[in-house]
């Protein structure tokens, strides 16, 4: 099994290599600021306590305060939690917001969980992080299996334990109580604009075919934006099927099915195939949007797309990725492609400073403009160092945040 973090310092190592850095900033970026590991006492339903294992990793803060999702997933491990916080730390300096790199994740299947169980997990992980955590220092987000109503609860617990309002130390709220527009889809929409400059500039001719895995809140998103703007969505998989259809998916109706079955299985719209069978399709592009590693050594042969795009944090490990660059695969990193997220959570954290709320217009254009830059600049050092597009953005990240560890006298 690929390890994240060794995979993330592994990245480290090939850039170093490319760009040469300063050796005692490389050797800092090698491992995160802070680790925190709490213990979390949740009393059950049923009278019983359960005790939960909760991580945040906070990476690198020299240009600003950490900033990162917070997941709930069985699978979440210390190294990914430190993995995901260098990635968010490079992300955040790729598309060049004052923001630096954290991540949090809980060990637990939230789908076993009811409602108050799962309220009062949220209530105890924000309560053991209060010390840690706050609109200049730390700044969570949601994640895999989190979403607007936990960060509510988790606002509510920090501010309850602060004893002051303080809305700018959690993004992706619900608007009611200082969320942004927009934020429920800027991870796809930063993705869509992403999509639309690599179509233009590797030639890739409309109506570009596109499969996508992951059906959750970047994939759903993503696959009706697309749609929309005239893409042909031929497959898209969940955890359970891959529904194809060569003449495209009606993603709409597609949305409706899953909310009603809980899966993909069972779509009358398309052939129904498992869930892996994505990846291998003859398309366009590939938009991989679930979770890390999807695609590796034992199944990178079977790929046949033109572009991949990541929009899941690390789904194309290393040594994959160094197959598909000789098969002249072009591979669009994470740290680029997905950073709409946490883009619109920094308006987010802006809005809530100055106690005024953006229009969603306003929003999306201020996030088209930061996603075009990101884009452009990247490219600028794929071409100065004749180097592939996840090198080119770990220059470009790791120059702007070893500048800032400069000039704090860091080095």
């Amino acid at each position: 099994m690929n390890n994240p973090f060794e995979n993330a310092k592994e990245q480290l190592r090939a850039v170093q290599a490319l760009a040469q850095f300063d050796e005692n900033i490389m050797a800092q970026l090698m491992s995160p600021k802070r680790v925190i590991e709490v213990s979390l006492p949740i009393k059950m339903d049923d009278g019983h306590t359960e005790v939960f294992t909760g991580y945040r990793s906070q990476y690198n803060d020299a240009r600003g305060p950490f900033k990162g999702g917070i997941r709930f997933h069985p699978g979440v491990t210390l190294d990914e939690v430190k993995a995901l916080s260098a990635w968010m730390t490079w992300k955040c300096a790729v598309v060049d917001i004052p923001l630096g790199g954290g991540k949090g994740g809980v060990i637990v299947d939230p789908k076993k969980l009811s409602l108050g169980e799962l309220e009062r997990l949220s209530r105890a992980y924000a309560r053991a992080l209060t010390p840690f955590i706050g609109a200049t220092i730390d700044v969570p987000a949601p994640d895999v299996s989190t979403d607007p109503r936990i960060m509510g609860w988790m606002l509510d617990e920090y501010e309850e334990v602060l004893g002051k309002k303080e809305p700018g130390v959690i993004t992706g709220k619900p608007l009611s109580i200082g969320g942004s527009q927009a934020r429920s889809y800027s991870t796809a929409q930063g993705a869509f604009y992403i999509i639309e400059k690599s179509v233009k500039r590797f030639g890739i001719t409309m109506p570009a075919t596109i499969a996508i895995q992951g059906f959750g809140n970047g994939g759903s998103f993503l696959a009706k934006i697309l749609e929309e703007a005239g893409y042909t969505v031929v497959a898209i998989a969940d955890s359970k099927a891959t529904l194809f259809n060569q003449k495209g998916l009606d993603v709409v109706a597609l949305e409706k099915h899953k909310e009603v079955s809980g899966s993909l299985k069972g779509f009358e719209g398309g052939e129904e195939y498992p869930s892996e069978h994505v990846l291998t399709l003859p398309v366009d592009i590939l938009v991989p949007a679930a979770l890390e590693n999807a695609i590796h050594i034992e199944n990178v042969s079977l790929i046949q797309a033109k572009l991949i795009v990541e929009v899941a944090n690390g789904p194309v490990t290393p040594e994959a990725e160094a197959i598909l660059t000789k098969k002249k695969v072009v591979v669009i990193p994470d740290i680029l492609a997905n950073a709409g997220g946490v883009t619109v959570s920094y308006f987010e954290q802006v809005q809530n400073a100055m106690n005024f709320a953006w229009e969603e217009e306003d929003i999306l254009e201020k996030l088209k403009k930061v996603m075009d830059t990101a884009f452009e600049a990247v490219f600028e050092q794929v071409e100065k160092y004749q180097t592939t597009p996840r090198m080119g953005a770990y220059a470009l990240a790791i120059k702007r945040v070893a500048l800032a560890m400069k000039e704090r006298g860091r080095a």
